[in-house]
């Protein structure tokens, strides 16, 4: 298992005003703020991680709020839908809650035999709460108001859209391991039997629909998870071999990175599961201060000076 891809290990997606954007996921979505750090090419920027109590692989979902972005648009060419994990009969509270809090939804619907809700966060980025149908037994994070019987367990799935999913599904059967489960229409669902959870890619595809534009509320990339950096450059070897240009490896302080365009145009990422988010952090005041990366401790006053406020 170990030299496997593992599933997602993360959805990183742009928002623009960072407090609307934090007070929405840890307040109304009720996930915890695991690291507050900045972006590692804007320092002006913050770079928001939300996930469980511990920041698990396939739990976190991580934002650049870019204040005063373009508003996005989804299309092909890009991950459009995040699917995440909810215990079965918990569908009304969210859609009570997001009423309560003004939250543009949907109707429940069902796909592939599992109850979904529809909505979007306020930059528009597209969300599914699904009731899985294989048992999710990850401990969710919980708060005074999102108790552990309805709170989101970690992703269920992303959905890539794309002009034409052959290339796509390639990358994904012939070198991250993935196989077709079923197919409903124009949407192929695809499994890695690796993982449990967070262990489904959905490719839609749509010839005739416009290429999205990334930008607020649209998802910047998708990251794959592996065991370790030592399985991350095995990887990199397949792809590169494959004729796709590909990264050399990045430190990103609580995992290591490589990145490459998958044909379809969507930005994949693979992460190591190592060394993780404690390791500047206990794990309970996880999120609780501004982490630098290195390079940036240097002008840690200015750069505070630069960011929103929060509070």
């Amino acid at each position: 298992m170990e030299n496997q891809i593992l599933g997602l290990h993360h959805i990183t997606a742009i928002a623009g005003n960072a407090k609307r954007n934090h007070d929405f996921y840890t307040k109304v979505l009720g996930l915890r703020l695991v690291k507050k750090t900045v972006n590692f090419d804007d320092p002006g920027t913050y770079h928001f991680y939300y996930g469980d109590e511990v920041g698990s692989a396939g739990t976190i979902l991580t934002f650049f709020p870019w204040e005063g972005t373009a508003q996005g648009r989804t299309g092909t060419g890009l991950a459009t839908d995040i699917g995440y994990s909810v215990p079965k009969g918990s569908l009304d509270f969210w859609a009570d809650r997001f009423t309560e809090f003004k939250v543009k939804q949907g109707n429940k619907d069902e796909k592939f035999g599992e109850l979904y809700l529809p909505f979007q966060d306020p930059d528009g980025l597209k969300i599914n709460l699904i009731e899985s149908k294989i048992e999710d037994t990850r401990k969710p994070w919980e708060t005074a108001d999102v108790k552990a019987d309805v709170a989101t367990k970690g992703f269920h799935s992303i959905v890539l859209t794309l002009k034409n999913i052959k290339p796509t599904a390639e990358i994904l059967t012939d070198i991250f391991g993935y196989k077709l489960l079923e197919q409903e229409g124009n949407r192929y669902r695809f499994i890695t039997d690796a993982v449990e959870n967070a262990a489904i890619v959905d490719l839609i595809e749509s010839p005739n629909e416009e290429r999205g534009y990334n930008a607020g509320g649209t998802n910047h990339h998708v990251a794959f998870r592996v065991k370790n950096d030592q399985v991350l450059m095995e990887f990199r070897e397949k792809i590169a071999s494959k004729g796709l240009n590909i990264t050399p490896k990045i430190d990103r302080d609580y995992f290591f990175s490589l990145y490459f365009r998958e044909p379809g145009g969507v930005l994949f990422e693979l992460a190591s599961e190592n060394p993780g988010f404690a390791i500047d952090e206990t794990i309970e005041n996880l999120g609780s201060s501004l982490r630098l990366p290195k390079q940036y401790e240097s002008s840690r006053a200015e750069i505070e000076k630069i960011l929103p406020k929060l509070v």
